[in-house]
C-alpha cells in the first residue's frame, strides 16, 4: 500500500506563521504604494486654499496664516471671464452622460451581433476594434480636427459621435469576451417564446451583461469627464467649453498663472467623478475579470 504523507502540526503552524508574515509585508507595500497615489491629490486640495506667493515659495507646505487664502480661490475659479463655470461644468456632464450612454449602447449591441454571427465580416470589424486601441491618439488627431470640422461635428451633440467611435475599441473588446461565456440556449429558448432579436437582447442578455456593463461605464465615464484634447480639438472653444478646456483660461499671458484658482477647479472637477467611481468600484473587477478573461 501507497504510504499516506501526513503534515505535522509544528510545519503546518510554521507554514501558517510565514504565510501571515507575508501577507503583513504585502499590506504594508500596498498600503505605501497608496500613500504616494493618494498624496498628489491631497497637495492639490491644501493649495487650493494657498495663495499663489504661498504656492509659488513652497508647494508641500501646509496653508498658514500669511499663505492661507480661504474660499478666494473657489470663487475666483468659478467667476472668471465672460465663460461661466456653471455652463463649462453643464457640458461637460451633458458629453459624458450621453457618451456613455451611446457607448454602452451601441457597442454591446455591436459585440453581441459580432459573437453571435461569427462571420468573417465580423470577424474583421472585431480585429479593426481592437486595433484602434493601439494606435495613438497623435496620429490621427489633425486628420480627425479637419473631418469634424467638415462634418459640422463641432457642437456637444456632434462631439458624442467621435467619442462613439474612439471609445468603441474598448467597449467591444470587453463586451465582447462576456458574451462569449453566456449559454447561447438561454437565447435560444426566447427565440422560441417568440422574442425577437431586440426583446432577447435588452430582456435576456443586457440583465447578464450588467458587471460589464457597469464596468465599461465606470471606464468612459472618467475618460470622458477628464478629456481635455479631444474637445479641445473638436469643439468651438468660444461657444462650447468642458471642465479642462475652462481651466486653461486661467493661464494668462507672459506666463502669469493663477495656480491657486486651477487648483481649486480641479479640485471641483475631480469630486464628482471620485464620487461616481467610490460608488461603482465594487462592479470593477467583476466586469473586467468577465469581460477578458472569460471566452
Amino acid at each position: 500500500m501507497a504510504k499516506v504523507a501526513v503534515v505535522k502540526p509544528e510545519k503546518e503552524l510554521k507554514f501558517k506563521k510565514k504565510q501571515t508574515a507575508g501577507m503583513r509585508f504585502l499590506t504594508i507595500l500596498f498600503v505605501i504604494i497608496s500613500i504616494f497615489y493618494v498624496m498628489p491629490v491631497i497637495i492639490v486640495l491644501y493649495n487650493s486654499f494657498k495663495t499663489n506667493g504661498g504656492i509659488a515659495t513652497n508647494l508641500f507646505a501646509f496653508p498658514n496664516n500669511e499663505t492661507f487664502h480661504g474660499f478666494q480661490n473657489y470663487i475666483k475659479g468659478m467667476t472668471f471671464g465672460n465663460y461661466p463655470f456653471w455652463q463649462a461644468a453643464i457640458w461637460s456632464l451633458f458629453i459624458t452622460v450621453f457618451g456613455v450612454a451611446i457607448i454602452l449602447v451601441c457597442t454591446s449591441m455591436a459585440a453581441w451581433y459580432i459573437q453571435r454571427s461569427n462571420t468573417i465580416v465580423c470577424k474583421i470589424i472585431y480585429f479593426f476594434c481592437i486595433f484602434s486601441m493601439v494606435v495613438p491618439f497623435q496620429m490621427v488627431m489633425f486628420t480627425l480636427s479637419n473631418t469634424a470640422n467638415r462634418l459640422k461635428l463641432t457642437t456637444p451633440w456632434g462631439i458624442l459621435l467621435v467619442y462613439l467611435g474612439f471609445g468603441a475599441g474598448l467597449a467591444i473588446f470587453m463586451f465582447s469576451g462576456f458574451v462569449k461565456s453566456i449559454p447561447i440556449e438561454i437565447e435560444e429558448a426566447a427565440d422560441v417564446d417568440g422574442a425577437g432579436p431586440l426583446k432577447t437582447f435588452f430582456s435576456v442578455v443586457l440583465p447578464i451583461m450588467k458587471p460589464t456593463f457597469i464596468s465599461v461605464a465606470i471606464l468612459e465615464t472618467m475618460w470622458i469627464w477628464n478629456d481635455y484634447l479631444l474637445p479641445y480639438l473638436v469643439l468651438d472653444g468660444k461657444l462650447y467649453r468642458t471642465i479642462p478646456i475652462h481651466m486653461q483660461f486661467l493661464n494668462g499671458s507672459y506666463g502669469q498663472t493663477d495656480n491657486g484658482a486651477i487648483m481649486a477647479l480641479v479640485v471641483l472637477s475631480i469630486v464628482p467623478i471620485v464620487i461616481f467611481y467610490f460608488a461603482c468600484q465594487k462592479y470593477i473587477i467583476e466586469g473586467v475579470v468577465s469581460g477578458a478573461v472569460k471566452g
